[in-house]
C-alpha cells in the first residue's frame, strides 16, 4: 500500500472486488480467529457471517497509527457490530480489544479455548451443513437485509421468505421429524 496512489486504488477497486465475492457468497462464511486480527484482518472477520475466536484473539483497527483509515468495511461493519462509541474509540485510537471484550460487544459469537477455534468452527459448519440449505440461504439473506432496509420492509421480506418455505419438501420433513421426535433428514428441496 505504500506505493499505491489514489487514482490506482480507486480505478482498480483495490481489494474491494475480491471482498465482494465473499460479501455476496450465498453460503454462510465462518471466521475462526486466533491471535491478532488487526486492520484488514479485523475487517475480514467483520465480513463473515459468524465469527468465533480463541482466548488469544485481539481485534483492532490500527490504521490511524500509520496515517490512513479502515477502507474495506472497518468503519461501517464495526459500527454495526459494536456500536458507534466503541467503533470510534477503536478506529480513532487504534486501540485493540481482547477476546472477552469482543464477545461482550457482539463482535464474535463465541470464544473457544486456545487451540480449539478451528475445531469449534468446523463443528458449527457441520451443524449448519446438516440443515436444509435452501432455508439456510433464506435465513442468511433475511438477516443480512437488516443492513439494507427499514424494519417494515425487512419484516415484509422475512414474511415472504417464510411463506416460500411452505413449498419445500424440507419444511414437511422438518415438521414431521419434530412431531415424530426424530432427527430430520433434509434433501435440500
Amino acid at each position: 500500500m505504500l506505493l499505491l496512489d489514489f487514482a490506482t486504488a480507486y480505478n482498480t477497486e483495490f481489494i474491494t472486488k475480491e471482498w465482494r465475492v465473499l460479501e455476496n457468497h450465498k453460503k454462510p462464511i465462518i471466521a475462526a480467529v486466533a491471535g491478532f486480527a488487526l486492520g484488514g484482518g479485523c475487517e475480514l472477520s467483520l465480513l463473515c457471517d459468524i465469527t468465533i475466536c480463541d482466548t488469544s484473539a485481539k481485534f483492532g483497527q490500527p490504521e490511524v497509527k500509520i496515517g490512513t483509515m479502515p477502507g474495506i468495511g472497518g468503519t461501517q461493519r464495526l459500527t454495526r457490530a459494536v456500536g458507534k462509541s466503541k467503533a470510534m474509540l477503536m478506529c480513532l485510537t487504534g486501540e485493540m480489544i481482547n477476546a472477552q471484550e469482543a464477545l461482550s460487544y457482539g463482535l464474535v459469537a463465541k470464544v473457544s479455548n486456545e487451540g480449539e477455534v478451528i475445531n469449534d468452527a468446523l463443528e458449527i459448519a457441520l451443524k449448519i451443513a446438516s440443515m436444509s440449505q435452501p432455508i439456510v440461504k433464506l435465513i442468511k439473506e433475511s438477516v443480512n437485509n437488516v443492513y439494507e432496509s427499514s424494519l417494515q420492509v425487512g419484516l415484509e421480506n422475512e414474511r415472504k421468505s417464510f411463506y416460500s418455505t411452505f413449498s419445500l419438501e424440507d419444511k414437511k420433513e422438518g415438521m414431521n421429524a419434530f412431531l415424530e421426535k426424530r432427527e430430520a433428514k433434509f434433501i435440500n428441496k
